[in-house]
């Protein structure tokens, strides 16, 4: 009998650890705007498609291997950053002055250590720079040349501002200059900006093995942005915010609402305090909160459960998740 209850309580215990077991998750966004099935080709939406799941599938393969969520964080947005596809790194779009301007931040749940870089304009993989802001600094944020020449000094990798030309981008903002011109000669006109050539931005959350949280979000701005512009992305509590104690949330949209109205840690924060779930947070914070002052955009949120939420107001966001698995899962647009 003695062996009996001793096998039994072993059992218990396996079946205890195995429930308590984190449930490694990455979810990823690639910005939200006015993103349609008509304003798309089917060529287009599979390189959009191709390269979250590469992504998507980078990150979790770090997980899988017993990486951090950091290290999974920092190397799903590496790959986005990479990409001419995304508005962040090489798909960064142009200032008003011509200029590509990126942001980035990243944030530990564990320890709630941040990083963040500003206004760079020669760090290949801003995300990295937020990184070795955090973990080799003792600064959360740097900006401008001394975020670049920080990035220098630890080593990472500096390319000439020519790197982050692409012609889509700079076409974008040369419709977008041209409509300010005819804004400026008839302020009584609706000409509206395009959402598509102005917004966009990428970032990851991630549940490790050791059940750690973090955040990463990074961005070039807004198209025609003036004159040293800082939006929501590298401002821990705005549009990126990752804690233990409650949820891991990057943020994306037009970033000066997300500012005011401090999003990320508002998401976090109705989670922990009021008991909503994570779909819930979300959604009153984007929806009810954001929407009926003009707030456009979204957010992917997770908790250590392994729970999830992207909810967004916006036409479309380039979104997508991928648990323990392997099997990645994409949207673009409202389903």
């Amino acid at each position: 009998m003695k062996r009996i209850a001793i096998v039994l309580a072993m059992l218990i215990a396996i079946s205890v650890n195995a429930q308590e077991k984190p449930h490694v998750m990455l979810v990823m966004h690639g910005g939200a705007g006015t993103i349609t099935r008509g304003s798309m080709t089917a060529e287009m939406e599979k390189q959009y498609r191709d390269t979250l799941e590469q992504a998507l599938k980078t990150g979790q393969g770090v997980l899988m291997k017993g990486g951090s969520s950091i290290d999974a964080v920092e190397a799903s947005i590496r790959i986005l950053e990479d990409s001419p596809l995304f508005n962040a790194g090489k798909g960064a779009v142009f200032t008003h002055e011509g200029k590509n301007e990126l942001d980035s931040a990243i944030m530990d749940g564990k320890t709630k250590k941040a990083g963040a870089v500003a206004g760079v304009t020669i760090i290949r993989n801003p995300i990295t720079a937020a990184r070795a802001v955090m973990e080799k600094s003792p600064h959360v944020m740097m900006v401008g040349r001394g975020a670049e020449l920080f990035a220098t000094k630890m080593g990472l990798e500096i390319v000439d501002p020519s790197y982050f030309w692409t012609e889509r981008r700079w076409k974008g903002l040369q419709q977008e200059l041209l409509k300010e011109q005819q804004r400026q000669a008839n302020p009584h006109a609706s000409i509206k900006s395009d959402d598509e050539t102005r917004h966009g931005t990428v970032g990851a959350v991630a549940l490790d093995a050791a059940g750690n949280l973090a955040a990463g979000t990074s961005t070039g701005g807004t198209t025609n942005k003036q004159y040293g512009r800082v939006g929501d992305s590298p401002i821990i509590g705005a549009g990126t915010y990752a804690d233990n104690d409650s949820v891991a949330v990057s943020c994306t949209g037009t970033g000066e609402f997300f500012i005011r109205w401090t999003v990320a840690h508002d998401i976090a924060a109705l989670y922990q305090y009021k008991g909503m779930t994570v779909q819930q947070a979300g959604d009153e914070v984007i929806h009810k909160k954001l929407e009926p002052v003009g707030g456009d955009g979204g957010a992917i949120i997770l908790d250590r459960k392994g729970n999830f939420a992207m909810p967004f107001n916006s036409e479309g966001m380039y979104r997508g998740w991928i648990g323990a698995d392997g099997v990645p899962h994409v949207f673009i647009y409202k389903e």
